[in-house]
């Protein structure tokens, strides 16, 4: 539409288009206010377009959306309803006149911050039409309770219609969480299906320190606690969030480290490993174990020899077995007073495990050299058939993420591991562990044909407990100075936690400098860094860090 056309029309309804307005703001400055906004709306609109159908429709609904915007964003859709029209906005919505429009979204609103039964009674008599008697029989409740909630939850409403709600920071700021995931094991639902959306990240967020009923959750997100209930029931059935009188506070620890207690810990991490990694490589190298016959790979970057056995390099083997020395060495060091089963929860879907979660603050400046954990899960150990198959994945290895098939996954390499022991495997089977790096074959499967096992295997538990023994005696080496440099950092991070959850924070840090993530990945960066440790060859990164050993 040509300029000339459009100022036209808006001539038509410059006057109309006040009327409309004045009726409806509280004063002559708004209404002069969104009056202007319409027009500028409309003539930018009408700029646009050629095909108008309907053009005085066209010009009403775009006044009325922008009323809404204004009623919305003023909060000024209160004003001037009386306390004793509830019933009527509520019987009737669309039949009130447009003067009080905003008050029926309001009202509408106010409507699902009542409780789920108030809230059902209300819409089936409302908005149903439904006679009492068949509510009360529908919710298998007396005829006297549903008239009690009737009259209450219009009691609620007309103090909901008074009351300005105020929501926190959150609604307009929401928070993201930067990782997360569980010690323990997993169960049907992975850690994604719990924190599956913004909403429900936040919500537990919201209730980290302080126990709030639905409404307050609500309130600070600016959410319909329709939609805060939903989530709130499923957070609090699997154990994310605990009940307390009517009241939920999260059940899982999150962190919201400062850029202090984040270089305390890549300090101390980096002080432990220098002295703990370096020590073991040496030993692993200097003293001829890696030549145990008992630890076996065949890895192989080429193809499998049908008539040698490739030997892998040391290198290879050493991604396995020092992470595996780091983690599990010298637990008789460790000072155990809290149990596992004293503060994992028994989910639902059959998972027993602590969750936990990281939000990294905005414009966090950390040390040039922080060493990150990226694409980082385990230590992961899976029990089976006498055996146990223990990985890491890192940014360095090459696998799927692990999810919920993960154990039945884990226990399938070790029963086909056992199994090949006492004959061939079938091709499907070989093709299976073929594409998750565990073997290489080659050769006609009827005819001459040769399978090669990938990852790194410690044939005796003689080998396995030499290994660990090596381990415990560098931690005993230097016990003094690695719990010097934990004990702050300790004390630290127990005050950054809520006071109901520091049992559960207290039970992870028994576990640093042994099965710690954050260990295990500051030994593999030490030695990177000084070149002891090469990187792996892209052959070998699906089964990096793995290792199958005796039970």
């Amino acid at each position: 539409m040509n300029k000339h056309d459009a100022e036209k029309i808006l001539t038509e309804y410059l006057k109309p288009i006040f009327g409309f307005t004045l009726k409806r703001c509280k004063n002559i400055q708004d209404a002069e206010d969104l009056s202007q906004e319409i027009m500028l709306r409309l003539f930018r609109v009408l700029l646009l377009k050629n095909d108008l159908a309907d053009t005085n429709k066209f010009i009403w609904t775009v006044a009325h959306n922008a009323l809404s915007n204004y009623y919305r964003d003023s909060a000024k859709s209160v004003v001037g309803v009386s306390i004793d029209e509830i019933e009527e906005l509520i019987a009737a919505p669309y039949s009130v006149p447009d003067d009080d429009s905003g008050a029926v979204h309001r009202l509408q609103g106010e409507i699902a911050y009542l409780s789920k039964l108030q809230r059902r009674i209300v819409i089936a008599y409302y908005f149903e039409n439904r006679k009492q008697a068949d509510i009360a029989k529908e919710l298998n409740i007396p005829l006297g309770t549903v008239k009690w909630h009737l009259f209450e939850a219009k009691k609620e409403l007309k103090r909901g219609m008074k009351f300005m709600r105020k929501a926190s920071e959150l609604k307009f700021n929401p928070i993201h969480f930067h990782s997360y995931g569980i010690n323990g094991s997993v169960g049907s639902k992975s850690p994604d299906e719990f924190f599956r959306s913004t909403l429900t990240q936040n919500i537990c967020y919201c209730v980290r320190n302080t126990a709030k009923t639905v409404n307050e959750i609500s309130e600070d997100l600016g959410v319909s606690p329709v939609y805060v209930e939903t989530e709130v029931d499923f957070l609090e059935e699997y154990g994310l969030l605990q009940a307390l009188k009517g009241k939920y506070i999260v059940n899982f620890i999150i962190s919201e480290p400062t850029a202090g207690l984040l270089g305390m810990q890549d300090s101390m991490y980096k002080n432990a490993a220098a002295l703990f990694a370096n020590d073991l490589y040496d030993e692993l190298i200097g003293f001829g174990i890696l030549d145990d016959p008992d630890i076996v790979c065949h890895q192989t970057d080429g193809a499998v020899s049908l008539t040698e056995t490739p030997t892998t390099d040391r290198n290879f083997i050493l991604w396995s077995l020092i992470p595996y020395i780091a983690a599990n060495s010298g637990e008789r060091l460790r000072d155990d007073k809290i149990s596992f089963e004293e503060v994992a929860s028994i989910r639902p879907d059959g998972g027993q495990n602590i969750f936990h979660a990281e939000i990294m603050p905005e414009n966090l400046e950390l040390p040039e050299d922080y060493v990150e954990m990226k694409n980082w899960c385990g230590p992961m150990w899976n029990e089976a058939y006498g055996h146990i198959l223990w990985q890491v994945d890192s940014r360095w290895s090459q696998r799927e993420k692990p999810d919920t098939r993960y154990p039945q996954d884990a226990k399938r390499v070790l029963s086909l591991y056992s199994r090949e022991k006492e004959g061939a495997l079938s091709k499907d089977e070989y093709t299976w562990l073929a594409q998750r790096g565990f073997v290489k074959t080659n050769g006609d499967y009827d005819g001459n044909f040769k399978s090669s096992w990938q990852t790194v295997i410690l044939a005796s538990n003689e080998i396995k407990e030499k290994l660990l023994t090596v381990g415990e005696k560098i931690k005993e080496k230097h016990k003094a100075k690695l719990d010097a440099l934990k004990a702050p950092y300790a004390e630290a991070v127990l005050k950054s936690v809520p006071a109901h959850l520091r049992k559960v924070k207290e039970f992870e840090l028994q576990y640093i400098f042994h099965s710690d993530g954050w260990f295990l990945l500051h030994c593999i960066t030490e030695l990177i860094n000084n070149g002891k440790l090469k990187e792996p060859a892209e052959g070998q990164k699906k089964v990096l860090t793995t290792l199958i050993l005796p039970k």
